[in-house]
Formats: C-alpha cells, structure tokens, sequence
C-alpha cells in the first residue's frame, strides 16, 4: 500500500465510518480542572486536532468514578457536572468532521490517596494494608463504567474506549501477577478477562444501536501473558463485541523476545487473528509518513498518533500534502510546544516524558 491508502475510508460496526485511517491516540495532559471538568485549555487542545484531519479522536484517560483518579488534574465523566465540558469538546470534535470518543479509565490498585483516590486492588497483596475489592465492589466498578459510557453519549460522543492497558483496572484484573481472586473475576483467563467483558457487554446494552466501542490493550509488563491476551482479543474479535482494538505499543515494530511467539513482531501475533468486522490498530513510535503507510501492510486498519500529534497537531494533513513528511526530532524546547499552541500545563506533563522537552528550556 502507499501512503495515500490511509486517506481512504474506514467503516465501523456501528455508527458512521472513519474518513481516513488516522485515530488521534488518547493522550494524557494534565490540563483539566481539579474536579474533573474540561477545562478551557481542554477546550483549546480540541479545537486544535479536531482542524487537524484526524478520522477520530479519543480524550484523554476519563475516570469512571471519583475515586480511581490516576493523576492531578484528570479529565472526569463520573459525574453530570462534567457535562457541559464534554458537550464542548464532542461538538468541537464533530465541527471539525471527525469521530469522537471518551477513553473511560479507572487507576484500580494505583488511585492517588493524595489526589482523593481509593486504591481498588483485584488481589489483597498488591497495595499493603489495602484488601482486595468485594465481588459487589467490582460489579459497582464495573456499572461505573457504563454509567460513563451512557454519559458521554449523553454529551455528544460517537462512542467510548475503554482503557484496557498499562496496569490500570481492566489490565490488573487481566494479569495473573495482580489478581489472585477466587471468585468469579479471577482464577482461569476467562474469569480475569470477565470484568473486561461485562463492561463491553453493557455499554452495548445500555447504549444506542450506533454507539461506538473501542479497547485499548497493552501486553507488557504487570505480569501480563501475551498468550493469554491473544486468546481474549481473539474471543472478543469473533464474537464482534467491539468496534476497533487499539494496540497499545512502546514501538509498532518491536519483537517479541520469549514464549510461543519469539522473532514475530508483538503487531502480528494481534493482526494474524480472525477479525471479522471488528477493526484493528497500532501506536508506538509512527512519526512519519511513511512508517504509517507500512502499518497498513503490516496488518493494521487503521493507526494511532500520539506524540507526533504533540508535536504538529494536524499530522494527517501535514501527511496528506507531504507523503514523505516526518515529524520533529525530539527534545523540543518548551518555546517549541508553546507556539505551537500547548497549555502551560500541557507543557508542564511532558517536562515527564524523558527526552520530549529539552532540558532547562524555558
């Protein structure tokens, strides 16, 4: 394929098509208010990437509840005071002709204490002095969810994507290292995937026949079985459950390095699966181009812009009139990324990305 394949587009299993393959990855930003609602600088940032070609963009990590918080100055939709805020962006969103979707999060056992937040271990080992959540926890956890999802369709959203990866709650309850339950949420893969399962199977209960739903997963570290997320992801892709899969890589071209699958590469062990109508994509590292014309061959439908989307917020476009356009070379100066249009704040959280904002740059 060339690069002018990912200006074609893209159907979903429900609600209207993507018009490119160009999803803008949900990215963390620390720019909310401190009770959760979009803040203008949220506003801002929106407005930004929804001019910028994007076929769909997900909001940053929102939490489902008040007590899962991860980080200071989180985006919320646990709550109808965040309403207003989410109408604003859904519609931002839509008036630059794009998809829109929520990424509905939960911190589970790495709530901040500090920020308000309720540590929410799958296993009673995991945070000291902390027990285990009850089955009934869960199940409240879990209604949390779709109580988030039906908000955000509430507000505008096409649809919501549930965040899956890194460690937090969904992810947790997956890995055999943190979850060590004995009731139905833990125990055999099925079980440890059942949390996941039943929050896909109510949102698409609970919400409209065109409400869109997408996961994203990652498959390192926290004691997390490659294997086994293989045969989740591929019972959920034969079974339709979801609209798109969003794989969470550090680097779309990385190895896998043990187990059944060594020397392939951790895309193909995902895209080699049976996916019927369900539609499959990548992040990690695409900063040019060319590198997102090559995820297309190598499997993906569609790809993810995260950091290159920082840098140049209308990467699709800059793509489109240039099929050799690469990114920026990091660091860049905080000069740099304030031109450019990012918050203060914006600017302040990527100061904690190793190697994005150049040291001592004011």
């Amino acid at each position: 394929m060339s690069v002018s394949d990912l200006f074609e587009p893209l159907t979903l299993s429900h609600g209207p098509a993507m018009r490119n393959r160009f999803m803008l990855a949900p990215l963390t930003n620390q720019q909310s208010e401190h009770d959760g609602s979009a803040s203008d600088f949220d506003r801002d940032w929106i407005r930004q990437v929804a001019r910028g070609g994007y076929a769909l963009i997900q909001t940053g990590a929102a939490t489902v509840e008040a007590g899962g918080i991860a980080y200071e100055r989180q985006l919320g939709v646990h709550s109808d005071e965040h309403l207003p805020g989410l109408t604003e962006m859904a519609a931002a969103i839509r008036e630059g002709g794009g998809l829109s979707a929520v990424q509905l999060h939960h911190a589970g056992h790495r709530a901040r204490p500090e920020l308000g937040g309720v540590p929410a271990p799958a296993s009673s080992a995991t945070v000291p002095g902390v027990k285990a959540l009850t089955t009934e926890q869960v199940e409240r956890i879990r209604d949390g969810f779709i109580a988030a999802a039906k908000r955000a369709e509430q507000a505008g959203f096409d649809g919501v994507a549930l965040h899956g990866a890194f460690g937090w709650i969904l992810s947790e309850f997956m890995s055999p290292l943190l979850n060590d339950r004995t009731d139905k949420y833990g125990g055999s893969t099925e079980n440890r995937a059942r949390l996941t399962i039943e929050v896909i199977e109510g949102i698409r209960r609970a919400c409209g026949p065109r409400f869109q739903i997408g996961w994203r997963l990652s498959v390192e570290r926290y004691g997390l079985r490659l294997e086994e997320l293989r045969d989740i992801t591929a019972e959920i892709l034969d079974r339709e459950l979801i609209d798109y899969l969003d794989l969470a890589l550090w680097d779309s071209a990385q190895i896998v390095r043990e187990g059944a699958f060594q020397g392939q590469t951790m895309l193909s062990v995902f895209t080699d699966l049976p996916r019927k109508g369900v539609r499959v994509g990548a992040a990690g590292k695409i900063t040019s181009a060319q590198r997102a014309g090559r995820l297309l061959d190598e499997g993906c439908d569609f790809v993810l812009i995260g950091r290159a989307a920082i840098l140049q917020r209308d990467f699709p476009r800059r793509v489109h009139e240039n099929p050799l356009y690469e990114s920026p070379k990091l660091p860049v100066t905080a000069q740099y990324l304030r031109t450019a249009g990012l918050s203060e704040r914006f600017i302040n959280h990527m100061r904690g990305w190793q190697g994005f904002v150049r040291r001592f740059s004011v």
